[in-house]
Order: structure tokens, then sequence, then C-alpha cells
């Protein structure tokens, strides 16, 4: 089964849903039974910021049989359940969510994330469409898109979708990254290479460019660049040596992760 990127930085902030606010929708709770929620929901979030998301998932599941129509808990869970790959389970928590907030963007997003680790590409377009009927700049969904578009191999429309994202929100490196990444798989070397030292002048601790030109360096025959990008990658987040979390989690394209294999085995 397809896994989903767990990285948060990447991918969590794709979960992020706005922190519930138990006492506005459900008036007819006790302060002690508010203060409780409030609790867990605080422990829930610090448990998620140490990657514990099994205790996270618990601390989500005790609000949510206190205070069962909170959407956010449900989408919350939901992203609890993601980030240690139960996909159908957290299918069930963004479905609830949606039925009680069918007007929020959030759960659609976060579905349309668990959608593409079960590979169906288009269930998760249709969701981040629905996003943007909803809110037309909303540079998440465009990103996420052009990540299920990249699934379905239309790198093109890929590419297309990864600048409207960053058109919409220039900080936003990932959308960048994404798009550097696509242009290279469609030939674009050069381009891509551009892009991505333009990232790291801004962020030169994004490992994930920096393992990308690891790749690249490397195939061009520029072994001196490729090694020092490669100790900063592999410093930053040693996962970029497992081939199968590129390939599968991260969803590197088949060219970009052939030139990485090269590096590995030959390193």
């Amino acid at each position: 089964m397809m896994k989903l990127i767990s990285i948060v930085l990447c991918l969590l902030l794709v979960f992020g849903w706005v922190k519930p606010v138990m006492a506005e929708s459900q008036p007819y709770f006790t302060q002690e039974q508010i203060e409780q929620g409030e609790e867990w929901k605080n422990q829930a979030f610090a448990a998620t910021n140490k990657g514990d998301f099994v205790t996270a998932e618990k601390y989500w599941t005790k609000i949510i049989d206190n205070f069962p129509t909170n959407p956010g808990a449900w989408s919350n869970r939901g992203n609890s359940r993601v980030s240690q790959n139960k996909l159908e389970a957290a299918l069930t928590d963004y479905n609830k969510a949606i039925e009680l907030a069918p007007n929020v963007t959030d759960p659609y997003l976060n579905r349309g994330t668990a959608l593409e680790g079960l590979g169906k590409w288009e269930d998760a377009i249709a969701d981040y469409n629905h996003v943007l009927e909803l809110d037309p700049n909303d540079a998440m969904a465009y990103n996420n898109r052009g990540n299920a578009k990249a699934g379905l191999g239309k790198w093109e429309d890929a590419i297309a979708d990864y600048k409207k994202s960053f058109d919409i929100a220039p900080n936003f490196a990932f959308a960048r990254a994404n798009y550097a990444i696509a242009l290279y798989e469609i030939g674009q070397k050069d381009e891509a290479i551009h892009e991505m030292r333009n990232i790291l002048r801004k962020y030169p601790n994004f490992a994930d460019v920096r393992a990308a030109l690891t790749a690249i360096y490397w195939v061009n025959g520029q072994k001196g660049e490729a090694e020092s990008n490669w100790v900063a990658a592999y410093g930053l987040d040693s996962r970029y040596k497992d081939m199968d979390w590129v390939k599968n989690v991260r969803r590197w394209p088949p060219s970009l992760v052939a030139a990485l294999d090269k590096f590995l085995k030959l390193q």
C-alpha cells in the first residue's frame, strides 16, 4: 500500500486545523469539562510536536468521546492516524469532520492527503477542487493537487499547480521545491537546479532540496558538490538514505529517485 508522507514539515502543514474552541460551540458543558478538554487538546498537540502520534490519537479520542460534535477533534485524530499510516481509519474521521463542518476547508485537505496515501489520486483531486471552490486562494490546495496530479504522472499539470501555490504564498517553500523537482522530471534540468539553488539561499537547511541537488549533481559528474550537499541533507534528515521512503513516502519522481539511488550505491 502506498504510504503517505508523515514528515511534518511538509506534510503536517497540510494537516493543520484551527484549534477547536470548546466553549463556543458547546455552551452547555461545565467549565470543568471545557478546561479538561482544553488540557487534552494541549497534550495532543504536545505529543504531535514530539512525533508521538499514538499518544496524540489517544488524547483526540478522549476529546471526541466527550465533545463528539467538535469537527476539529475528528480532523486532528485523522491527522494522527495518517501519521501512523492508518489511512482507512483516518478517512472515517475526516468524513465525520466534513459532516460536522461541510464548509470548512481543512477536513477536505486532510482527507485528500489520506486518499493520496491510498493511491486514490482522482478522489484526492476532487477534494482539493472542492477546497478551491470554497477558497480559490488556498495555496495548500494547489500544492496538494499538484502532488496528486504528479501521482498520475501529469507533471505539466502538477507544475502549473505548484506555481499557482507559491504565487499565492511566496514563502511556501515546499511548493517551490515540488515545482523544481517536477521541472527536473520533465527535462528542464537547468531551470530546476536554478530554482533549487534559490530556495537554498533562503532556506539553507531544507533537507529535501539538499538531497535533490545531491542526486542531480552526482549524475552530472559534479561529485564534490554532490557530497557536500549530501552531508547537509543526511545530517538534517537521515530518511533520504532509505530509497523506499524517498520513492513511496516522499514520492519523488522516477528520474530523481534513480539519480539518488545511483549516488547511494556508488557513494
